[in-house]
């Protein structure tokens, strides 16, 4: 069992109770796991309580930047579950390419088609995913999908807030507690917007282009051809004095964006909803 190093309130301590106790009751389970602060608690308290009765499942298009992948591999690794990783074929979807606003109810069918089949060939009895509360209060198509699909959410169900999640995962000491959230590629391109292999591909090396200079939280919204960079609001200062700005223009033209744009309000999770 994972020893609590921090403080965490009491709140806190008897959901993570509950969470224990549900998984434990599953007898076996595998987890819809992207890498991200959510998937990664669920996936490490069901291997907790389950061991080797519980598998992670990561689905990957091009959609999940290579970097992520990475991290998910090396986050379940340390957490000692098996990692398995499926293919996913969204983007032969028009539903999911041609990117309506219900972009994400495809990406979830998708991904849990081939996440039941694999519990079901494996004999897992149930699939669960890192859905929190928070989540339910926003607008996230792909919720819908995975119900539909039979998938549980037991962070929902037990009311963990995204507070409640990192305080949990940063008092058990995983080491990610902190990782900023990393929303799929596909959700940098303004609705109506085709979504194609290329197209991800470039904003994948922009964002990498942006970390490399120091900026861990970052989206490149693509707009046509154009690229507008949102960092945290209190880094555009220290951003636009530090950057070259002649080598960053080179590069985002160089992977193929006609005109680089800098957005001044800073990075609002799920703006282009708006």
């Amino acid at each position: 069992m994972f020893k609590q190093l921090d403080f965490i309130s009491e709140k806190q301590i008897l959901k993570l109770n509950h969470l224990r106790e549900f998984l434990l009751k599953l007898k076996s389970t595998c987890i819809a796991y992207s890498g991200g602060v959510d998937s990664a608690l669920i996936a490490a308290i069901a291997y907790e309580q389950l061991g080797k009765n519980s598998v992670a499942i990561t689905g990957v298009s091009p959609a999940l930047a290579s970097q992520l992948l990475n991290e998910a591999r090396s986050q379940a690794k340390w957490i000692g579950i098996k990692h398995l990783e499926i293919n996913t074929f969204e983007l032969e979807d028009k539903s999911y390419s041609q990117n309506p606003k219900d972009r994400c109810f495809a990406c979830k069918k998708e991904l849990h088609k081939h996440t039941t089949f694999l519990s079901k060939k494996l004999n897992y009895q149930n699939v669960i995913d890192g859905v929190n509360f928070d989540d339910l209060g926003d607008f996230r198509p792909g919720i819908k999908a995975s119900q539909e699909a039979g998938v549980i959410s037991p962070l929902a169900l037990f009311k963990f807030s995204k507070k409640d999640i990192r305080d949990i995962s940063k008092s058990l000491g995983l080491p990610w507690w902190d990782k900023p959230a990393q929303p799929c590629l596909s959700s940098r391109f303004p609705y109506g917007y085709e979504i194609t292999d290329s197209r991800l591909k470039m904003i994948e090396k922009a964002e990498e282009y942006i970390r490399k200079i120091g900026i861990k939280d970052v989206r490149v919204r693509c707009q046509g051809t154009s690229a507008r960079i949102e960092i945290p609001s209190d880094q555009i200062q220290s951003f636009i004095k530090n950057y070259d700005r002649e080598e960053l223009l080179n590069f985002f033209f160089e992977i193929g964006f006609k005109s680089v744009s800098l957005d001044l309000e800073g990075l609002i999770s799920g703006k282009l909803n708006r």
